[in-house]
């Protein structure tokens, strides 16, 4: 995985419920662990945008639903500071399900707005985006 150019503050914590913002039939994910978070015993793991993570689909299609899947976050409330000094936010946390091993994205297209840092980390996700913003 590349590095990010932002100052990603994390926002996103366990058991926070995503938005899926692609097509694959999740509606809506609970985080449950973030892949490579090290830190400190009974700290609650915390996540940001271009994170993968391990969430549970908790509404959706009924073949998807109650299963585990990997996901990238490309959405979040908290702001973060990009390199030339703005601050980003968005309206909501959204994530997008992705292949464990490849990470390349489980759904055919992306219709919401999804950050240009997720972009610089996984470009398939970007290709299958409609708006970077």
């Amino acid at each position: 995985m590349k590095g990010i150019t932002a100052h990603i503050s994390k926002g996103i914590q366990l058991k926070t419920r995503l938005v899926c913002a692609d097509n694959s039939g999740a509606k809506e994910l609970e985080l449950i662990a973030v892949k490579t978070y090290k830190g400190k015993l009974r700290r609650l793991s915390k996540a940001g945008i271009g994170d993968v993570i391990i969430c549970s689909v908790k509404k959706g299609n009924e073949k998807i639903r109650k299963t585990v899947v990997y996901a990238v976050i490309v959405r979040q409330r908290k702001e973060y500071r990009r390199a030339d000094g703005e601050r980003v936010k968005f309206l909501d946390n959204a994530a997008v399900l992705v292949n464990p091993k490849t990470f390349e994205p489980q759904g055919t297209e992306i219709r919401s707005v999804i950050a240009k840092e997720v972009v610089e980390r996984f470009s398939a996700i970007g290709k299958i985006a409609s708006i970077v913003l």
